[in-house]
């Protein structure tokens, strides 16, 4: 049977309206108070282990490729498993699901802290990921349910201010714990905020279920769809080593395309599927999703190198370096409100064109720092990048989850969450191969050049290894002269991969540009309107 889905409100089945939320239990404003405990726990558990990156790898004896699968493990779990994830939370309530998403993602990230070894962190990392995927789409299907429709942009606004703030945030913070206190406190700290989390949902959140909320499941089409994002993300995560030319490689990208070609063609015949397509025949919605996949590749994958230039590059500590992120927290912490409240005037595209172009701008600019380039330098760009990405997430959400209709909250809370995940393990993945490949071809090269001892081929890939975090291969016992040469070789070649990836970044938010002139305002925000009065 093919499923049919209209996405103008004249069509729907009209939203039952429920009574006025009564002390606690329901009030739209504690509701956004108790969601976003959570959704900061996951927000800020996306970057405050970037800053804890260096201290593992160097506790737990960890490879630069060990490293990447910290944040690409998480990542994978994310993306894989968000959607359906959200259809969960639309099938048996938003609530059940966010709240087994904080106690289950709190438990694996005391787990993470209790691991002595790089195989157990990533591990829980991906456990981590799963009860992430619970909880962020939930967040979203319950805003959107509690809020009227002439405060959901609002509250959409503070939720993406959240969101904003913990990710930018989480430099900082990590970079206080990890000097302080330990790497492992970086993870034990999501433990008390879990508790504080599920004591307000359990007090406060109410659960709402559309009139038309789906009955059944599409298991064969999750299979299709998990089995799809597992392997394109695997494919690009795993290139790198196996190299973007080799048959396992294509094999694995060969796979994810014909799932998902399987996927879209049984999305039209099941009577409940997984993802109607007829959802993206909304132009606006298809391009938020677009916009989000583009806006956390370059925002993502940039940060994941520039924790490596400020402490190996430049030696600061974790504290210092988290410090210098400081201009990038704040301006997005100012800009998300200030854009909430201009998208709610002047409505997504502007905002989101102007955003993603002063990303583009802020990545250029990366692009160009150097070994000697001073804080005022660097401070100008990491503010410019923060200026940019704050009016990105918030209107690419009101985007997605505006235009979508009330019973498919949570789908549309999925995508917006993993097209974030996907672009940010597509970040990590594909500028983290450019930069690889940068310094695989640069380093012998520039060794030679610098007239430094040669290297037989196993050493050099050891010290290709080391350069592409920022460290210089310097053997203990080696002569002062000898060592501050090849610690200027090493720097040089990094900052060459770290210039190109960057510039590659720049490249992907000037895309993002075009895509954004396609967005506007949701068409049905107002599904929701008569969940809760204000």
């Amino acid at each position: 049977m093919t499923s049919q889905i209209t996405l103008d409100k004249a069509d729907r089945a009209p939203e039952p309206a429920s009574a006025p939320a009564k002390g606690l239990r329901g009030h739209p404003w504690l509701t956004l108070f108790s969601v976003a405990i959570g959704v900061m726990m996951v927000a800020l558990d996306g970057t405050i282990v970037a800053i804890a990156n260096p201290a593992i790898q160097k506790e737990l004896d960890a490879s630069f490729a060990d490293v990447q699968w910290i944040t690409n493990g998480y990542f994978l779990a994310l993306a894989v498993t968000l959607i359906t994830a959200g259809k969960l939370g639309d099938r048996f309530g938003h609530r059940q699901t966010f709240l087994i998403g904080v106690v289950g993602f709190a438990a694996a990230s005391g787990a993470i802290g209790l691991s002595d070894s790089i195989a157990l962190v990533v591990t829980f990392r991906v456990f981590q990921g799963l009860f992430g995927a619970l909880l962020m789409p939930a967040a979203l299907g319950l805003l959107r349910a509690t809020f009227p429709a002439e405060k959901l942009n609002m509250a959409i606004g503070i939720w993406g201010m959240v969101i904003g703030a913990s990710t930018a945030g989480g430099p900082i913070l990590g970079g206080l714990l990890v000097q302080h206190v330990s790497w492992q406190s970086v993870f034990f700290i999501n433990v008390p905020v879990g508790v504080i989390a599920l004591v307000l949902g359990l007090f406060i959140l109410k659960d709402h279920r559309a009139e038309n909320a789906p009955r059944s499941f599409d298991v064969l089409g999750i299979v299709l769809l998990s089995g799809a994002m597992f392997c394109l993300v695997w494919a690009l995560i795993k290139a790198p080593t196996w190299g973007w030319g080799d048959d396992m490689t294509w094999t694995f990208l060969a796979a994810s395309v014909l799932c998902f070609a399987f996927f879209a063609i049984w999305e039209t015949r099941v009577k409940e599927p997984l993802i109607p397509l007829a959802l993206f025949r909304s132009v606006p919605l298809s391009a938020g999703v677009i916009l989000m996949v583009l806006m956390a590749i370059a925002f993502m994958g940039g940060l994941f190198f520039v924790t490596f230039y400020l402490q190996n590059v430049h030696g600061m500590s974790p504290v210092d370096s988290g410090l210098h992120l400081l201009p990038l927290t704040g301006m997005m912490i100012v800009g998300s409100p200030l854009a909430g409240a201009m998208i709610t005037k002047v409505g997504p595209r502007i905002p989101l064109a102007g955003g993603m172009a002063l990303t583009a701008v802020a990545m250029y600019g990366m692009s160009t720092l150097e070994a000697g380039t001073g804080s005022g330098v660097m401070s100008l760009w990491f503010a410019l990048l923060g200026l940019g990405l704050a009016p990105v997430m918030v209107g690419a959400t009101e985007v997605i989850v505006g235009n979508a209709p009330m019973e498919l909250s949570g789908v549309a809370g999925g995508l917006q969450q993993a097209a974030m995940q996907i672009g940010g393990s597509l970040g990590t993945a594909v500028l983290g191969a450019v930069m690889a490949s940068k310094v695989d071809n640069d380093l012998g090269g520039n060794w030679t050049a610098a007239q430094l001892p040669p290297l037989t081929p196993s050493q050099l890939d050891k010290a290709s290894e080391a350069v592409q975090v920022g460290v210089a291969p310097v053997a203990k016992g080696t002569p002062g002269v000898l060592a501050e040469k090849i610690t200027a070789v090493a720097h040089d070649t990094f900052i060459s991969g770290m210039s190109l990836a960057c510039l590659v970044a720049t490249g992907v938010a000037v895309v993002a540009v075009l895509v954004a002139l396609l967005t506007k305002r949701g068409e049905n925000a107002e599904a929701g309107a008569g969940a809760a009065h204000i």
